[in-house]
């Protein structure tokens, strides 16, 4: 592909997200402000939210392929 062509594809957002060193930072941040104790229950928490999120979509999904073989 031309370059002009993939800059055309790329969506903008890509370009603000933190590359690793600007990550590094982030995670050094969060350990010094929520310690290393803190660290394993927020990342269950925020594991069993993103299970539940996809579980509760899965289940839309599935609700709304059930309603429309009825239709037919």
């Amino acid at each position: 592909m031309f370059p002009v062509a993939q800059s055309l594809i790329t969506p903008a957002f890509i370009n603000f997200l933190p590359g690793p060193s600007e990550l590094i930072i982030i995670l050094i941040i969060v350990l010094i402000i929520f310690g290393p104790k803190k660290l394993p229950e927020m990342g269950r928490a925020i594991g069993q939210s993103i299970r539940e999120l996809k579980k509760a979509t899965d289940d839309k999904d599935d609700k709304t392929d059930d309603d429309s073989s009825d239709i037919k």
